[in-house]
């Protein structure tokens, strides 16, 4: 007997590696092509799917398999076929078009008033009705009507089945929480999902942090977003997106592609440990917000095998919210240009202090949650730290998957005409890439890395889905690394001095702008400098602003020119910008 004439036997599709489903022709077709819109049909396609993801033996999936068939009103062989399909083209073979009445009911609006009205009146005050003594009053109203086609038990259980699932959860409206030391959250469809190994449970959220920060040039900007991904089991922070972007799926979609990717850095971090966490979840749990609920992140569960879910209530949230707090305690309130949570209790100061930059801030960050937090012991790890549970608690090396499998969540994108000689216009930047050439006068797709833009992807639109093409570097800044926001700054400074904007141009920026901040001394070292001037040209320190007053006076320059040759070889400081600085 095989799986097809009995669905018990049917083989869980998580149980056997993607690479084993796919020929080599069909991964290179999964690489290469990202589904970028789905219909309501297709969407509802992707939720069973989910459904079917999760891991379970084979009699529980043979009954996930029949509800599957009774969701979608098909056959259970038109639910097989449509997971072969899924397996075989990916997010592509969900866009076929349906029925048209899909998710409707053909029974007409008398009967299913009747049906919804029946159980109602019927389970008022201590009565009490059963959908099955609702279907037999239905055929009793059939043959007062003379109705010879009545709707059965079935399409009663279908009319009644947002109502049952109301009740149903109401009857369990608080999470079980921790059992000894397995911790169980509630899902928004009354489940409860126990978290029982390391990148089993996912969980993710934003914060606005609580600094103020500036520009390359210093002007004052304004407080970042910070998205985590936590893994339930050990707590660790898998991943996070620091931006100037409001909470949106593409913002989720970067953390996400930041927690699976094994991370990297260089020696500016200045790291003594490693951030060793990487893999994919087999859970997505997430609140109920807009950006959570997208398409867009349905797609990326769909694609990548994890299945995505809203929590039930607030109080689920506590195992992402609680890092925040600390991370605001031990980093964020130590920085200048700290705000504080409250607005009422603002430090005056805060604007005047703000002097990081966002990539500086990230490099704090980073070194503050891969040598700190991630290598602390929570208060319910007994004696292991964050990341030695997370390692503990793998049941196999998670397998790394490639960066250019993760496209899908490099959401920021625009569109471009593809110039003669196959360039590309971005940011003021001018891009090429391999094989373009050919496609000049053609609009195309780029997708990109907000925190380094000198590399883009290029896609291509065809019906309803993006076909790769190449990727494309920014001409001259190959080595270089340049930000969206740092882009933005560059162009607007160049065109405010009148100077024109090109890649020459921001590279030179760039240049200078480190070599500035390399040079640039900090606010003691210039209180050090200026008292050993001061100490060397032998002026009392009493007597500073007299003398300061003397040498940036313009009016008063001929009368001091004794001054300035005795003193020829002293720097001079203006000593308004110092008081305003240092508070003299």
């Amino acid at each position: 007997m095989n799986s097809q004439q009995n669905p018990d036997l049917a083989v869980h599709p998580s149980a056997i590696p993607i690479e084993g489903l796919l020929g080599e022709s069909d991964i290179t077709l999964e690489k290469n092509v990202i589904a970028t819109q789905l219909s309501e049909e297709a969407q509802l396609k992707l939720e069973v799917i989910q459904s079917l993801l999760e891991p379970c033996d084979r009699t529980t999936y043979g009954q996930k398999l029949r509800e599957a068939a009774e969701k979608l009103g098909v056959s259970l062989r038109t639910v097989q076929r449509l997971v072969k399909n899924w397996e075989h083209d990916g997010l592509v073979g969900l866009t076929q078009t349906g029925r048209a009445d899909k998710g409707k009911h053909r029974i007409g609006e008398f009967w299913e008033k009747f049906i919804t009205k029946t159980y109602n009146e019927g389970n008022k005050g201590s009565k009490r009705m059963t959908p099955k003594q609702v279907a037999l009053r239905v055929e009793a109203k059939a043959r007062e009507l003379k109705d010879s086609k009545p709707p059965n038990y079935k399409t009663v259980l279908r009319v009644l089945a947002p109502i049952l699932e109301k009740q149903e959860k109401a009857k369990s409206i608080r999470s079980p929480g921790w059992r000894g030391t397995t911790l169980s959250v509630k899902t928004r469809e009354g489940k409860d999902l126990s978290v029982d190994y390391s990148n089993h449970v996912w969980q993710c959220d934003h914060t606005r942090v609580d600094v103020l920060l500036v520009d390359q040039h210093g002007e004052l900007l304004s407080r970042p977003w910070l998205t985590t991904v936590i893994d339930t089991y050990s707590r660790c922070i898998m991943g996070i997106n620091l931006g100037f972007d409001a909470p949106s799926s593409g913002v989720v979609a970067l953390a996400l592609r930041h927690a699976i990717l094994p991370k990297q850095y260089g020696f500016e971090y200045k790291l003594h440990c490693e951030w060793g966490t990487y893999g994919k979840p087999e859970h997505f749990y997430t609140d109920g917000g807009k950006d959570f609920r997208s398409n867009h992140l349905s797609q990326i569960g769909a694609q990548l095998g994890f299945v995505c879910h809203l929590r039930d209530r607030p109080s689920e949230g506590g195992v992402v919210e609680r890092p925040f707090k600390t991370l605001n305690d031990q980093l964020f309130s130590t920085l200048p240009g700290y705000t504080g949570s409250n607005v009422q209790e603002r430090p005056k100061d805060a604007e005047k202090d703000a002097r990081l930059t966002l990539r500086e801030l990230e490099q704090l960050l980073i070194r503050y949650i891969v040598d700190r937090y991630n290598q602390s012991i929570d208060a319910r790890m007994g004696d292991q730290t964050r990341f030695e549970r997370w390692e503990a608690g793998l049941p196999t090396v998670p397998v790394p998957i490639p960066e250019r499998d993760l496209d899908i969540c490099l959401m920021k994108q625009s569109r471009r005409t593809v110039q003669r000689g196959g360039c590309l216009q971005f940011q003021n930047l001018m891009y090429r890439g391999e094989y373009l050439a050919g496609y000049a006068g053609e609009t195309v797709n780029l997708r990109f890395d907000p925190r380094d833009i000198t590399t883009i992807l290029v896609y291509r639109q065809e019906n309803n889905q993006e076909v790769f093409l190449t990727r494309a570097h920014a001409q001259g800044l190959e080595t270089e690394q340049l930000a969206l926001d740092e882009a933005e700054a560059a162009s607007r400074r160049l065109r405010n001095a009148g100077k024109t904007i090109s890649n020459q141009s921001l590279l030179q920026e760039v240049v200078d702008r480190d070599a500035l901040v390399a040079t640039k001394k900090s606010r003691k070292e210039r209180q050090k400098l200026e008292q050993a001037v001061l100490r060397s040209a032998g002026v009392d320190e009493s007597k500073t602003e007299s003398l300061s007053s003397q040498v940036v006076e313009p009016d008063e320059v001929e009368s001091t020119e004794t001054v300035h040759s005795q003193y020829e070889d002293m720097e001079v400081w203006d000593y308004e910008q110092l008081r305003e600085e240092y508070g003299f």
